[in-house]
C-alpha cells in the first residue's frame, strides 16, 4: 500500500489529463452515480467500467494512442496509464479522491527490459487509500475491487521490480511524454516508459 501523508482532498481536482470537466466524462460520471448511490458501490462501478469497457491498447492492438481521460473515453481504448487517467477522472467527478500509482515491472516474464505500469489509488472513507488496477483482465490477470484486500493485475516478483510508494495527483512526465510522442500502440510498446 502506498504511504502518503497528503490530504485526500488534493486528489479531487480536474486537470489537463484528468479532465472530468469534459462533457463526455462528466456525463459518464453522472450516469454511474445515478445507478450507484453509495461510495463503495460507485467506486467499484467506476473501476469495473474502465477495466471492462475500455480496451487495453496493446491487448487489442487498438489505436489511437490516448492520454487524456476524455480521449480514452471517446476512443474506448488506452494503455494502463491512460486508463488510470480516466478512472481518476470518473472518481473525482463523483467527489471520490483518486490518484495515480505506478509499479516497475518486467516487460516479459522475468528480467530486463522493465517498464512502468499505471494503476490508481482511491481514498475510501472506510478503508483509507486503496489501490486498484483497471488495465483490463485477461488469462493470467484478474484485478478486482475487494477492499481492504488489494487484488492487482501484477505482483512484484523480483528485486528489480517494485511498487513506487507515491500517489500522484497528475501523471508522471515520463508517462505523458511517451504517450504524446508516439502515434501507434506498437511504437509505445517498443518504447515503454521506465525509471531507474
Amino acid at each position: 500500500m502506498p504511504a502518503v501523508a497528503t490530504q485526500p482532498t488534493l486528489y479531487l481536482s480536474s486537470s489537463y489529463y484528468i479532465d472530468f470537466d469534459h462533457p463526455r466524462v462528466a456525463q459518464k460520471a453522472q450516469q454511474l452515480a445515478s445507478e450507484h448511490h453509495h461510495e463503495l458501490g460507485l467506486a467499484k462501478a467506476c473501476f469495473e467500467f474502465v477495466r471492462d469497457e475500455i480496451q487495453h491498447s496493446w491487448d487489442f492492438r487498438k489505436n489511437p494512442v490516448t492520454c487524456k481521460a476524455s480521449d480514452v473515453l471517446i476512443h474506448g481504448t488506452g494503455y494502463c496509464y491512460a486508463k488510470s487517467h480516466l478512472l481518476a477522472a470518473l472518481l473525482r467527478a463523483n467527489n471520490i479522491p483518486a490518484g495515480l500509482c505506478y509499479q516497475r515491472l518486467s516487460v516479459g516474464t522475468a528480467g530486463a527490459p522493465y517498464c512502468l505500469h499505471g494503476l490508481n489509488a482511491i481514498y475510501l472513507t472506510d478503508f483509507g487509500w486503496y489501490r486498484v488496477d483497471a488495465r483490463g483482465n485477461k488469462p493470467g490477470v484478474s484485478a478486482q475491487f475487494t477492499p481492504p484486500e488489494e487484488r492487482l493485475a501484477f505482483a512484484i516478483k523480483e528485486p528489480q521490480e517494485n511498487d513506487l510508494p507515491e500517489i500522484w495527483i497528475d501523471p508522471m512526465q515520463v508517462i505523458v511524454a511517451t504517450l504524446e510522442k508516439y502515434s501507434t500502440v506498437t511504437e509505445v510498446y517498443e518504447n515503454l516508459p521506465d525509471i531507474r
